[in-house]
């Protein structure tokens, strides 16, 4: 079976990085680099996220949940806020936080996927890639 979205599709799109912990930064930068990704881009001040999302309008963002003065959950309001009723720019919540409630907040205010840190870094791989070709077929349904 031939695939609907080609892997070099895939690693084109631009992906957001948004914690404030420097080392969860580098390693997804690392992992995504190893995976062929090469539009990456890192935010760890999270008063500077919203003004990156909005300028650089990220195909996908991986976001941690909790952060000094903005929280993940105030910044997915945001991005919901920003973005077009009829787009589809998935963000995936990497967080420590594992308790049920922060899972339904953040699936109820926006977040297409939700991971628990310590994360296995293939099933990350897995997840974005999969939320980046659910990404594109939606743009091409709507072209």
């Amino acid at each position: 079976m031939t695939s609907l979205v080609s892997a070099a599709e895939i690693l084109a799109r631009r992906i957001l990085v948004i914690d404030d912990e420097e080392p969860n930064v580098l390693l997804l930068a690392s992992v995504l680099e190893r995976e062929g990704y090469r539009d990456i881009h890192c935010v760890t001040d999270p008063k500077k996220a919203l003004d990156a999302y909005v300028s650089l309008a990220p195909d996908i963002v991986l976001l941690d949940l909790m952060m000094p003065e903005v929280d993940g959950f105030q910044l997915l309001e945001a991005f919901k806020r920003h973005d077009r009723p009829d787009e589809f720019r998935p963000v995936l919540v990497l967080t420590a936080d594992a308790t049920l409630q922060a899972r339904r907040r953040a699936l109820a205010v926006g977040a297409k996927d939700f991971v628990v840190k310590p994360f296995d870094v293939i099933e990350v791989a897995l997840r974005i890639s999969n939320l980046l070709e659910t990404r594109i077929l939606y743009e091409r349904l709507r072209a």
